[in-house]
């Protein structure tokens, strides 16, 4: 199991006894767990900051540039005040550097159509409360996904670079080869 100690994993419930719960799973299958208590919290421990403005339109999201953290999965209640989980999963898949992390909701509401409604919008999975270990062992194939995805975007960023560079080599002056002109002067 030690190959898991690399996860981490973000976890977000408002209920402490819940939450302390989710956090002991994790750890127990050898997770690096971040927990927090609300929707705004973890947005704000991703690096997404909410717009403060109210309008009509849904607020924007906007990533702190000094915010360099890495989450490999977001696991969220559903019902929690102010931001539900299912908010949450929208504003994360919204987002051009954190949509691809695996989003797990859980709740203890067996509402088939909320259920389905996660699923459509992007969450890998819902689990019913109270979790328990073998729910926690189906997170293993999203995190290996996860992981795969994040080693294949780094080979592709290294080989852009690599061309990069290739390209600027080519475009740039040798200076091996070039030679100074004698300068002549004139009186």
């Amino acid at each position: 199991m030690a190959a898991e100690a690399q996860f981490h994993v973000l976890a977000v419930d408002d209920s402490l006894i819940d939450r302390m719960l989710i956090e002991r799973l994790l750890k127990t299958s050898s997770f690096h767990v971040t927990a927090v208590d609300s929707g705004s919290k973890a947005l704000r421990f991703l690096g997404l900051v909410e717009d403060e403005k109210r309008t009509e339109e849904p607020p924007t999201i906007a990533l702190e540039a000094n915010q360099d953290v890495e989450v490999n999965l977001i696991i969220t209640d559903y019902c929690m005040p102010e931001m539900t989980g299912y908010d949450l999963l929208r504003k994360i898949k919204e987002s051009k550097s954190l949509k691809d992390i695996p989003v797990v909701i859980m709740s203890s509401e067996n509402v088939p159509s909320r259920i389905n409604r996660c699923l459509e919008d992007g969450a890998d999975e819902f689990f019913l409360k109270p979790v328990q270990q073998s729910d926690v062992n189906r997170l293993r194939p999203h995190l290996m996904k996860s992981k795969a995805k994040d080693e294949e975007e780094e080979q592709i960023n290294n080989k852009r670079k690599e061309t990069e560079e290739e390209e600027e080599e080519k475009h740039s002056p040798d200076k091996t080869r070039t030679k100074m002109e004698p300068q002549k002067v004139v009186n």
